[in-house]
């Protein structure tokens, strides 16, 4: 790839699979609080606020801190994940 999309990616996947091991990661085994803010209806709005968060972020904390952007990305993933799911159940009904 032109632009190095598939290392980008997979830094993105590493980066994202490194959070699950994170203390804040589970509110009790199995269950995180991204799950906790989906049973509420609310996860769409903090992953959104979150990844523009981190991205008016880049560039003012620690200078132009790589880890900013790959939080934006999580939370994006985390977005598309939930329109996802809510689109499926759509077309259930």
């Amino acid at each position: 790839m032109k632009y190095n999309e598939d290392k980008i990616l997979k830094e993105i996947g590493t980066y994202i699979q490194s959070t699950y091991g994170q203390h804040y990661a589970q509110v009790k085994e199995g269950v995180q609080v991204q799950d906790l803010l989906r049973s509420c209806g609310i996860d769409k709005d903090f992953c959104q606020a979150n990844a523009i968060k981190y991205l008016a972020r880049f560039g003012k904390k620690d200078g132009r801190n790589r880890k900013d952007l790959l939080k934006a990305v999580h939370y994006i993933v985390l977005l598309m994940s939930s329109e996802d799911e809510s689109n499926a159940k759509k077309k259930l009904k």
